[in-house]
Formats: C-alpha cells, structure tokens, sequence
C-alpha cells in the first residue's frame, strides 16, 4: 500500500447520526479512517448501537477501524439507560479501593464490548493538583499522584480484562490548569520538578504496566517547552514522552476541534504539527470533510519535505499494531449491559466513598 494510502488511517473521526446516512458513508469511504468515535448524538438503544459498530467495522473489515467512546463516568457519559451510569472517578477515589477501580474498568469494558466498542478514553491520569479547575475536577481519581497511578492502573487493567483498549490521558496532565481547553489553550505555569514529580507519575506508572495508548492534552507548559503546547510539541511527544519515559504505543491527539486550536491554527495546520511531533493518531471529532482536508495537508506536507514518509509509515504500523493486539485479545462479548451486578457496584463504591 502506498504511504498515501495509510494517512487516513492516522484519523479517528466523528460521525453526526446514531446511523450511517449516505453522506455520510461517502465522506468515510473517501477518507478510510483508523477509527471512529462515538458521541451521545450517536445512540438512540443498545439495539441501534450495535448495529451501528457493527456497520462501521463491515464498511472497512481490510482494516477494521477501532471504534472509541469517553466512558468515564460522572459527567462524562454518553450512554443513557440501560446502560450503567458509574460513578465519578474522584468518588472511586474516596474508596482508597485499587478492587474497586479495577471492577469499575472491568465492568465498562463488560457493557461497551457488549456493543461493539472497541476503545475507551480512561482512565484519567490527570492529578488534581488545582481545586478550581473544572475541565478536569470530578473526572481525576485523585490529588495524590500516588493514588492516581494505582487506581488508573486498575481501571485500566479492567478494560483491557474485558477486551476494551483503554487510553491514558491528557499527557504530560491537565489537573494544574484553570483554562478549558474546550474553550482556549490553558497554560501551566509549574516547575519541571513539580511537573516531573506530581504529573508525570501516574503516566511513568501506566507505561510502565503496558499501556497501549495515551492522549495529549492541548496546554503550554513553559518548564517543559516554552513555544508549544504539548500536542504540537516534538519535546514533550517525542523527547519526553518517547526516549526519556520510554512510551512505545499510540499517541492520540485530544480533539483537534477545540478551541485550544482552533483558536490558534488552523486544522491542517495543528495535524501537520502534531504530526511532525510525534503524534500518530488525529482525533477530528465533529466534522470529517475537516479531516479529509487536513489528509490532504498531509500529503502535501510529506511531498514538500516538511514530513518524512518514514514518520507517517511509523505511525500507521503502530496503529496497526495495536488492531492486531486487540482483535488478538478479543473475548466473547457476554451481553451484560445494564447487569444488576453493575448496579450494585455503584451502590458499593457510594457507600465506600461515604
């Protein structure tokens, strides 16, 4: 396959319906992404959902897309009932519990595999290191970095136990900022010695258990690169996060939509960039006509020189990669959506978190 070919395998994109229209099927044929992600505005019924990511993966079975979703639970859910809404992690973290941490990864993983979810964006490994930060607050295990790795690594080992890819994020950590990145780039201004001490623990933890995928957070931090934020910035993906803690799986952009951004480049612009840095997955969650563009930026920056080939051959080999670990992984799915076991976890982590 030319190298041409596989740069659309470097996006996850967004689709707009809980079904596949034919615009829809047209825009995903033309760009043949390596995933998909899924949104509230993507579920209607477990019945429907299924068959959706079932679709997704029939439309590309030559290289089956990962289908991913943020599951997190707390405020973060988008699922309804009958799905298990699970408790904010901040609350799993009240347990001191690494059984019940691992039993809440374990049981999403039951309840997304069950549908056809191939990826979950948890655990979060940001560490809640500002009170007032409330892009991140509830979602955070922890202010204890500490405690962040041993549950993170928990709920991550339950996902993975369930047949579910589970993703760390944001790195190198979101938990010291104030700004939502949603709305505009934060900055954190904290020293390398409290970045490395606090932040950076929890990601040396997960990597170092295995994990297989970890999502960059759109914020500058001046002690670590003083010109670019993290997702565009070859001395935090690749200096800090490849060669120094020794991270071989797949880095993912955190979405490529958002206002941290836009705000500041164009699209084509922060995919060429993060692409450039390290990254080998572009998350484009909203639009896709956005991420046929920024494809066909791609192309045009690897023939310009500004890319090497051998960057993008390196990306698509670790995405590929990690489809063959997954579908190798792969349990029966056991149709335990909405179990009571489910419900009676969430009952047990709210007595235990008092």
């Amino acid at each position: 396959m030319r190298w041409q070919d596989t740069l659309g395998s470097l996006f996850m994109v967004g689709i707009p319906r809980p079904f596949l229209d034919d615009e829809t099927r047209i825009q995903l044929q033309e760009l043949r992404p390596g995933g998909v992600i899924l949104f509230r505005r993507n579920y209607t019924t477990p019945e429907a959902l299924t068959a959706l990511c079932a679709e997704l993966h029939w439309l590309f079975s030559t290289h089956r897309p990962v289908i991913a979703l943020d599951h997190e639970g707390g405020r973060v859910h988008r699922l309804s009932p009958p799905f298990t809404h699970f408790p904010a992690m901040l609350n799993v973290g009240r347990t001191n519990s690494v059984d019940l941490a691992y039993r809440v990864g374990l049981a999403m993983g039951h309840e997304l595999r069950s549908a056809g979810i191939d990826l979950d964006f948890a655990p979060v490994l940001d560490v809640l290191t500002n009170p007032a930060n409330t892009v991140i607050g509830d979602r955070a295990f922890s202010a204890d970095p500490h405690q962040v790795a041993l549950l993170g690594r928990a709920q991550a080992r339950g996902l993975r136990a369930a047949g579910v890819i589970p993703c760390g994020k944001h790195f190198p950590g979101h938990g010291g900022t104030s700004l939502d990145s949603h709305e505009d780039r934060p900055k954190d201004g904290r020293s390398l010695e409290e970045i490395t001490a606090t932040d950076l623990y929890p990601f040396r933890q997960v990597i170092a258990e295995g994990i297989e995928m970890i999502m960059t957070a759109h914020v500058l931090y001046p002690a670590l690169d003083p010109e670019l934020p993290a997702t565009v910035s070859p001395k935090i993906l690749n200096n800090l996060l490849r060669q120094q803690l020794g991270f071989n799986g797949v880095i993912i952009t955190d979405d490529l939509e958002m206002g941290a951004v836009v705000r500041h480049s164009t699209i084509d612009q922060a995919v060429v960039n993060a692409l450039s840095a390290g990254a080998d997955m572009l998350l484009v969650c909203h639009k896709i006509d956005l991420a046929i563009a920024a494809r066909d930026a791609c192309v045009q920056a690897v023939e310009s020189g500004m890319i090497p080939q051998a960057r993008i051959e390196e990306a698509a080999q670790r995405i590929s990669h990690l489809k063959t670990i997954h579908q190798q992984r792969q349990i029966p799915a056991d149709g335990t959506i909405g179990a009571q076991a489910h419900a009676q976890l969430v009952e047990e982590i709210q007595r235990a978190a008092g």
